[in-house]
């Protein structure tokens, strides 16, 4: 596309209408198009448009206590287009499961040393309590975004590792809702034991193992043979 394109000289304000109309899927390929398209993706202006246009009501919602902020309006549209695509939550009342997922994605996939996931499980707990919250329904809230982070966690070699790491890590008691749900922790071997089967060398193999069978009784056959 050159600037002699009529689509090239609209300005700024009327591009973003056009954008924020385009299926989110395509919104990486007209960032390649043209520098200024990609520099309009990069600032806050089209993402407030967008995320007025696809969550109206998003304008109102207060702000939060907890360890966990709202963001700017970027972080706030991939926050909401997680709650409804990921756990069909259509309500931006609900756009701190978003945030939650968000959080705990990035803490495990970017960080090289994530932090011992009874902290970050706490963190999320604390979150949704501080939110009104109770006890249980913090406890379920977290156990859905802990399977659906593993769920979506890239398969490659820092994942495998992660992985390993959780599994292996020691039981620490902690008060109910503080604990992670066994749903979670069987998530994380049956990931190993599934999807990562051809990394492991045999010593961990059996070492894993031997920690799932200290787990859980029985475990499936599919995770047995090295």
């Amino acid at each position: 596309m050159t600037d002699e394109d009529p689509i090239g000289k609209l300005p700024d304000h009327l591009l973003i209408e056009i954008f924020v109309r385009v299926p989110v899927s395509d919104w990486v390929q007209l960032c390649c198009v043209k520098k200024q398209w990609a520099i309009l993706f990069q600032g806050e202006w089209l993402w407030q448009t967008a995320l007025v246009r696809s969550y109206p009501s998003a304008g109102q919602a207060m702000r939060w206590p907890g360890p966990i902020p709202r963001g700017l309006s970027r972080r706030r549209y991939a926050a909401l287009y997680v709650s409804k695509h990921i756990f069909s939550i259509d309500c931006e009342m609900e756009e701190i499961v978003g945030h939650t997922y968000l959080f705990l994605k990035e803490q495990l996939e970017i960080s090289t040393m994530p932090p011992p996931s009874g902290i970050l499980h706490g963190t999320i707990i604390d979150q949704f309590i501080a939110c009104g919250k109770s006890k249980d329904k913090a406890h379920e809230l977290a156990s859905h975004i802990w399977l659906a982070v593993i769920d979506n966690l890239e398969e490659n070699e820092h994942t495998f590792l992660l992985l390993k790491r959780l599994a292996m890590e020691g039981e620490v008691f902690l008060p109910y809702p503080y604990t992670r749900s066994r749903k979670v922790q069987w998530k994380v071997f049956e990931k190993l034991f599934t999807d990562f089967r051809d990394c492991f060398i045999h010593v961990d193999y059996c070492d894993l193992l031997a920690c799932a069978k200290s787990k859980f009784q029985p475990i499936p056959p599919t995770w047995l043979g090295y």
